[in-house]
């Protein structure tokens, strides 16, 4: 039976997907930029997978009250978009924007989700 909760199923589940998407959003410039973009874009969605929960949690035990519940998520969006869109420009990814708009969405709206559901086990 497969464990859902399974930190490498999360990982290669994130790779895949987003990776997918990388290949998806770049589609009219070629194998080469698909290629390119499904690299980074699958190894930092995996990568960003392991630390974004834990961060997450370790922000909100922290920091106390509304604070807790929006700091957290809001310093992870703000990383990830600056991590996201400078490794796709220095890997020369063509359509930056769209090939980030996607996984962005999904970190984002799981930082928000996730760390107001931690708000009640303080």
């Amino acid at each position: 039976m497969i464990n859902l909760r399974s930190t490498p199923l999360h990982v290669a589940f994130g790779f895949v997907a987003m990776g997918a998407w990388a290949v998806f959003a770049n589609r009219i410039h070629g194998t080469s930029a698909m290629v390119t973009a499904f690299l980074v874009q699958g190894s930092l969605s995996g990568l960003l997978t392991l630390g974004l929960k834990r961060w997450l949690e370790w922000g909100r035990v922290r920091i106390a009250g509304l604070a807790g519940a929006l700091v957290p998520p809001l310093i992870s969006c703000l990383s990830i978009a600056a991590i996201l869109s400078g490794a796709h420009a220095l890997a020369g990814t063509p359509e930056i924007v769209t090939t980030i708009a996607l996984p962005w969405t999904v970190s984002t709206l799981y930082g928000f989700i996730y760390t107001w559901s931690l708000g009640g086990r303080r």
